[in-house]
């Protein structure tokens, strides 16, 4: 009989080689990317002032956090800054994107690149061009300049997510509600405004989470008395390092998976 051939081992062939290595880089840059997020909120519960060894777990840092003076001022500039500016983000944007798509103008290209400008260039640059603006008319830096720099900046975003919205958009639903009597700005409001409700969504929280965590802008268009919360924690990581921020950040990555889930939430609604 002749004798049985040994029990051969494949090799891995070179497809399977490249799937794993690239399942091997990408749990590596999700690693890199979210480990040091892992450990800044798991060091925002250490009872170690230098945050450099564990010493034990507390939710001192927490309570001092809503103590401080300072950072629930500047939050609160924040908040009134951010908010102004993500209504008038989704005003102009909105009106913006629809104006550019429902009308042909003669240098709608050269337009829209204009407007888009904001969201490429240096923001040290646009500060700097705001502040001189705001010099050259006489209007003193404070809220008001603020809210106008960070809609400058912001509104673009908007615009662009309802652009994408507005390329699927069947026009016959506009000319539908025209033949059934409708006025054009009721034909906007009653029937486009509801299909692009995720676009608006998406680009005010875009626009919302830009004005909160926006510094260089807001350097160059505030006050001491509208001084914003990046510039705050910019100022006391300067200084040292300090458990505070761990807590201040551990918040704020809650509120953005919070935000994230909503987000995604709506998406799933309006795709129903």
């Amino acid at each position: 009989m002749p004798a049985a051939n040994p029990t051969t081992h494949r090799r891995p062939s070179g497809l399977k080689l490249l799937q794993w290595g690239l399942g091997a880089w990408t749990a590596a840059v999700f690693v890199f990317l979210y480990l040091p997020i892992l450990v800044l909120v798991a060091y925002s519960f250490n009872t170690s002032r230098l945050n450099v060894v564990w010493e034990g777990f507390t939710f001192r840092w927490y309570g001092e956090l809503f103590g401080h003076g300072p950072l629930i001022k500047t939050l609160k500039n924040s908040l009134i800054i951010a908010t102004l500016s993500t209504v008038f983000a989704v005003i102009i944007g909105t009106a913006g994107a629809w104006l550019l798509h429902r009308y042909r103008y003669r240098f709608a290209r050269a337009i829209q690149t204009l407007i888009f400008i904001p969201m490429v260039m240096p923001e040290i640059v646009m500060g700097i061009s705001l502040l001189v603006f705001f010099t050259t008319v006489q209007l003193d830096l404070g809220f008001v300049t603020a809210v106008i720099a960070h809609t400058t900046f912001c509104f673009p975003f908007v615009m662009l997510a309802v652009q994408a919205r507005l390329q699927g958009l069947d026009p016959a639903m506009e000319e539908a509600a025209l033949d059934l009597g409708a006025s054009p700005w009721q034909a906007f409001w009653l029937v486009i405004v509801p299909c692009l409700r995720p676009a608006i969504i998406s680009g005010a929280l875009m626009a919302f989470t830009l004005s909160m965590d926006e510094l260089i802008i807001s350097i160059f268009t505030t006050d001491p008395a509208s001084r914003t919360l990046p510039m705050q924690v910019f100022g006391m990581a300067k200084v040292g390092l300090n458990p505070m921020l761990n807590a201040l950040s551990a918040l704020f990555v809650l509120i953005t998976i919070a935000s994230v889930l909503f987000s995604e939430h709506l998406r799933r609604l309006a795709s129903r």
